[in-house]
């Protein structure tokens, strides 16, 4: 064989491994999944939402919205008594429902005058995520075809329609039930997208602090095994455990300075975000105290130590700086799985095998945290902290374990000879 193919077969072989192709299998594994679930979001979208009904007006208009949304939705409650709000809302919830439709007295009274007929809406929001507000966006546009087909009625019937009462014949007034809140002026869609970039800017932050500070120590510990200078390290008359200890406290300080970095950053954002809604989130209780900031930084904080001490453990089974690229990739999947799932689920609608799973990854706590304190739930952060410490000790025990070993240097489990 040539030199040519020969340096071609000697490439391929240290580039065929496990290692390499094994990230890949499971990243193509993990958009698939993704793909499944967005095709469920197209199945969940053909579905018909769950709703209730109080007909108050019994009158051209209300009898028209009527028809259409029991056309298009499934009703599980309706009336005619406005004293019967309550009920229906009990219904709902059992029956996993989506809103109560009220249509006020007067309505089509008021649409003939020239004024707005007014529904009342009151919305059960269950989650915050991309699946979780699909049924709330059909009533919407259910509501807006409602609004269609009233205008279609009125150009028709009255020549002298008033053009602001065609264009929006009606109006709603809205009230919304999430996470034990009742919040007055608030519709699903208002709340997730004041919720959206939290779900999706929190967790990519945080994925690429985990990313960039836990590659930098697989990296860091693979050029000293390169450059030799852990094996210099070893031959001095200092104590493994010394030399543990100091290398998870330079973690540990990073960690920490990353933390409050990502904890001012998150106080500045929850502001800049009040005012981008135009929605005063004070109002209806909806901001991150002093207190909760110090629990986001202590979840953030023993999130990054647990990290670096996993990047720590993975370093030392780098033989040199090429192969400790492959190791970054646990770290990577990790981090990435998390984000993908909070992005598309609340936790509180997950799946109870979905939620352990999302509960035992370390790096899902601090990406809900700061959504979980603004309604309160304080017992979930909490016991994420108490987890993710027990993992980062876990690490750094085993750590300390390896640095007693000839794994560091050799790749066997033999101890060092005293």
């Amino acid at each position: 064989m040539s030199p040519l193919g020969n340096i071609i077969r000697k490439e391929v072989k240290e580039l065929l491994t496990p290692a390499t192709f094994l990230p890949i299998v499971i990243m193509a594994i993990v958009f698939g999944s993704m793909g499944n679930a967005i095709g469920g979001i197209e199945e969940e979208m053909k579905e018909k939402p769950v709703i209730g009904l109080i007909n108050v007006d019994n009158d051209r208009f209300s009898t028209l919205a009527t028809s259409i949304l029991n056309e298009n939705a499934e009703v599980v409650f309706n009336s005619s008594d406005i004293m019967d709000k309550q009920k229906g809302l009990e219904t709902l919830r059992e029956e996993n429902g989506v809103a109560l439709i009220v249509i006020q007295k007067n309505f089509t009274e008021n649409i003939l005058k020239g004024v707005p007929g007014e529904f009342e809406v009151y919305w059960v929001m269950k989650g915050a995520g991309i699946t979780d507000s699909i049924s709330s966006s059909i009533v919407e546009d259910l509501i807006s075809l409602v609004n269609t087909n009233i205008t279609k009625e009125l150009i028709s019937t009255n020549t002298s329609v008033n053009a602001t009462t065609a264009l929006t014949p009606t109006f709603r007034n809205e009230t919304t039930y999430f996470k034990g809140k009742e919040l007055h002026g608030l519709s699903p869609s208002v709340i997730s997208s004041i919720l959206s970039s939290q779900s999706t800017l929190v967790p990519i932050i945080m994925m690429m602090i985990i990313i960039v500070s836990g590659g930098m120590v697989i990296s860091s510990m693979a050029l000293e095994k390169e450059n030799k200078t852990l094996e210099t390290l070893l031959t001095l008359p200092v104590k493994r455990t010394s030399i543990v200890a100091g290398k998870i406290i330079a973690s540990a300080i990073i960690g920490l300075f990353l933390a409050v970095i990502y904890m001012l950053g998150l106080g500045y954002w929850m502001q800049s975000m009040q005012v981008t809604s135009n929605v005063n989130l004070a109002d209806y209780n909806l901001v991150l105290s002093g207190g909760d900031l110090l629990l986001i930084g202590l979840s953030v904080f023993v999130t990054l130590l647990a990290a670096l001490s996993l990047c720590m453990l993975l370093g030392t089974f780098a033989r040199n700086y090429k192969s400790a690229q492959t190791l970054t990739f646990p770290v990577t999947l990790l981090a990435l799985l998390p984000m993908f799932m909070i992005m598309f689920k609340d936790f509180d609608t997950m799946p109870l095998v979905v939620k352990v799973l999302l509960f035992c990854i370390p790096f899902s706590h601090p990406m809900m945290a700061p959504r979980a304190l603004l309604f309160g739930d304080y017992p979930l952060v909490v016991s994420g902290i108490v987890y993710v410490s027990i993992f980062a000790l876990i690490m750094i025990s085993l750590s300390v374990w390896v640095f007693k070993t000839d794994r560091i240097i050799t790749g066997s489990t033999n101890r060092f000879k005293k």
